[in-house]
């Protein structure tokens, strides 16, 4: 299986995530939270590293780190192996704590800084007891899930507050904020002094919670599951990319010029003797999903442009569609040479 590619250098902002083996946890009580946070400190110390954000789940956690030195890989593999030796120790347990390799995710900031830190920060509610498990989140993007209960709701926000193992409280003023805790720069984004920012991030937190839905239409940006920005961005980082021969594919493909929306319709309405105008119209053909496919990997497209050109009413339908196309490529022999002859038309490699 291809390792993941890893991009690194100063300056970079990344979303983290590591998660328990076969998703065990890997918290099982406060204490083993609180040396986890113990030993965040000394990564922040040891490795220059700045922390925005965090948040501890049972079973995984996620960071939000910017970087001063090109030393992610080390800092992370540090920061796992440290804690998984602690951890076995006291539970008197051998063999491997986390699942694999730590994910990372390189991405533009600011641009994507705010977002991200929602993100982060709603995990403690993005859970099925509260009515936002993975089927609830996509009803929602859908615009298929019911208004949200007040109670529900209620017990939401409860909990987002009280969360102790989350940079959350720090954000707002409510909780203490560690000194290797970085809450100004993300919390600049917002107007104002530094009780008008924090009351306005509260707000734009809790505003997604109170309406019943979860913030991922950012993801459908991410690029070779590794980089999350425009194309601006990534054609600003294409240059850095080398990899490992496990990563060369990955880096490969970013590194390669985007192929042009017009030229992909064109094409597209040449091998089907049809215009787009009708094709995009056509219930039960799958040309339109495809075309919302490749316009997302090949073009590089954001999935409110693609809704804009394809006329769905919502980026979240468009990402259901890609995502039902890519099933089908994977299971059907006819898609997947229609999608081959295709291919060599535009003479894209895949």
């Amino acid at each position: 299986m291809a390792r993941p590619l890893r991009i690194e250098y100063p300056g970079g902002w990344y979303h983290v995530t590591a998660r328990g083996n076969e998703r065990r946890a890997i918290f099982r009580d406060d204490r083993d939270r609180a040396h986890f946070l113990e030993l965040l400190e000394s990564m922040a110390g040891r490795f220059g590293l700045i922390l925005h954000c965090f948040v501890l789940m049972e079973n995984h956690y996620h960071l939000i780190v910017e970087l001063r030195r090109a030393n992610l890989s080390l800092a992370l593999q540090w920061l796992n192996l440290s804690y998984s030796a602690w951890f076995n120790r006291r539970h008197d347990r051998v063999g491997h704590l986390f699942q694999g390799r730590f994910t990372s995710v390189l991405f533009s900031a600011p641009a994507s800084a705010l977002e991200l830190s929602r993100y982060v920060h709603l995990n403690p509610v993005r859970v099925g007891g509260l009515g936002l498990g993975k089927n609830a989140r996509a009803a929602s993007r859908e615009g298929a899930a019911p208004a949200p209960d007040p109670k529900q709701v209620r017990e939401r926000l409860e909990r987002l507050r009280r969360y102790r193992w989350s940079s959350y409280r720090a954000y707002i003023g409510s909780g203490p904020s560690p000194a290797w805790l970085e809450c100004g720069q993300i919390g600049r984004l917002q107007r104002g002094s530094k009780e008008e920012q924090r009351e306005r991030y509260r707000q734009y937190v809790e505003g997604a919670i109170r309406e019943g839905l979860e913030t991922t239409g950012i993801w459908g940006e991410l690029k070779e599951g590794t980089i999350l920005g425009s194309e601006q961005f990534v054609q600003g980082v294409r240059d850095r990319l080398t990899g490992d021969r496990q990563e060369q594919r990955a880096a490969d493909r970013l590194k390669r010029e985007r192929l042009d929306w017009r030229g992909l319709i064109a094409t597209v309405e040449k091998a089907n003797g049809e215009r787009w105008e009708r094709l995009r119209e056509r219930h039960g053909d799958s040309t339109r999903d495809m075309l919302l496919y490749l316009g997302q990997r090949r073009c590089g497209m954001k999935l409110k442009e693609l809704a804009a050109e394809s006329g769905l009413e919502s980026y979240g339908a468009v990402a259901m569609a890609i995502k039902r196309y890519g099933n089908k490529l994977a299971h059907d022999p006819g898609e997947a040479a229609r999608m081959n002859n295709l291919i060599q038309m535009l003479n894209v490699k895949m």
